[in-house]
């Protein structure tokens, strides 16, 4: 099987609290990236990406040298409720198309709010008991 990076967009990326958990000590290499035709939603405390017109920002992760099989394992039981598909990213440092693996909602169902702009890092950021205003 061929090492394909993996594109994380929320709780996985750098500062992010799944990062620390999950990534820290696995990754080789964890470069700036966006993926089009996607849409970003937040549930309720997490990220979802379902396929749409737009993008999501976030990062490309490798894998450390012979981590690859853990680290696909460890992502695939933490995504349980995601599919992993193979999809083309864009990497931000010289505007190349990589190959990757994405974790994308299905079905696609938008049952939580949009995340403008696509990017996790920027939402606004819920204060525990303070209901969203419109």
């Amino acid at each position: 099987m061929r090492e394909l990076p993996f594109f994380v967009y929320g709780t996985l990326r750098p500062g992010e609290y799944n990062h620390d958990l999950f990534l820290r000590g696995r990754t080789a290499a964890e470069e700036s990236a966006r993926l089009t035709g996607a849409l970003l939603y937040e549930g309720p405390g997490y990220p979802y990406l379902v396929r749409g017109a737009g993008q999501v920002v976030g990062e490309l992760i490798s894998a450390a040298p012979g981590g690859y099989e853990e680290l696909l394992a460890v992502l695939d039981r933490l995504e349980h409720g995601y599919e992993r598909e193979v999809c083309e990213v864009v990497r931000a440092r010289d505007g190349a198309m990589v190959r990757a693996w994405v974790y994308v909602a299905t079905p696609a169902v938008r049952l939580g709010e949009p995340i403008a702009g696509g990017d996790w890092l920027s939402r606004p950021r819920r204060v525990p008991g303070v209901p969203r205003t419109p």
